[in-house]
């Protein structure tokens, strides 16, 4: 039986989710994306998980696409990579930036092509200080995908997106945090330390609530401003009805911790 590219753990309310492909730089295959989709299921219908860790085995967190698992012989036709895009890396996307509970990210090496996106494409981005992000796609003839041509400009601004697209440089872990791609740089030997201490204390938190957060703040540079401000009032209804809102209060008022249950 051959070895599962995808690794799932769920404890203390947190799943950690990591991707095991760590002699190929944990890079996509068809199967590795259909095990992953399997994952992230069993990750939403499980209701003791209240927040999700995405990580990599190995030197490196995700080299993008194995271009092997798509090579073309010669004379064959081309594959129709919108289709690979369509069936896997769109929906992967999709499914983190709408996972109702706080997604953390801690990227432990390089993170090239659309493993850089998918990186980008979390709530929350830890790299290790020897951690990089590589936009390849310009190498070989191809558009940042995964998302890159949406999240880059929002995080790094659109000059910075263009030379990252079309120069395919490094972007060291440090420079990313500087750059507000990431959300911070830790020491390699920290990382899994820091990472699980954070979603940790993000699933005992009123993960109902960060999930609206989630949900204003990533349509929020769509909107307009009247826009905005009726999504807020709407989720603030939300909010208000929900048993954490009455233990958070409660436990203000009784100058207690309060113990929130994600509803």
């Amino acid at each position: 039986m051959s070895e599962k590219t995808i690794l799932l753990d769920i404890a203390d309310g947190v799943a950690t989710v990591t991707l095991n492909r760590p002699d190929r730089l944990n890079s996509f295959t068809a199967a590795m994306h259909e095990e992953l989709r399997g994952a992230l299921a069993a990750v939403r219908e499980d209701k003791t998980v209240r927040c999700l860790l995405l990580t990599g085995a190995g030197r490196g967190f995700c080299a993008g696409q194995d271009l092997s698992d798509r090579a073309v012989a010669p004379g064959q036709e081309a594959p129709d990579l919108g289709a690979s895009i369509e069936t896997n890396y769109n929906p992967l996307v999709r499914t983190l930036r709408e996972l109702p509970m706080p997604v953390i990210c801690a990227v432990n090496g390089v993170a090239a092509g659309a493993g850089a996106n998918i990186a980008l494409a979390c709530d929350i981005v830890l790299a290790a200080r020897s951690a990089s992000f590589i936009q390849a796609f310009c190498k070989i003839g191809l558009i940042p995908d995964s998302g890159g041509t949406w999240t880059l400009p929002r995080l790094v601004g659109h000059a910075r997106a263009m030379g990252l697209a079309m120069l395919g440089d490094k972007v060291s872990a440090e420079q990313a945090a500087a750059w507000g791609m990431i959300w911070k740089a830790v020491d390699d030997d920290k990382l899994a330390e820091e990472a699980g201490a954070l979603a940790r204390q993000l699933a005992t938190q009123p993960t109902h609530g960060l999930a609206l957060i989630k949900r204003a703040l990533n349509v929020s540079l769509d909107n307009d401003l009247d826009s905005q401000l009726d999504l807020e009032r709407d989720l603030q209804r939300e909010a208000g009805r929900t048993r954490d809102y009455r233990e958070g209060v409660a436990a203000f008022v009784g100058k207690r911790v309060p113990k929130f249950e994600g509803r």
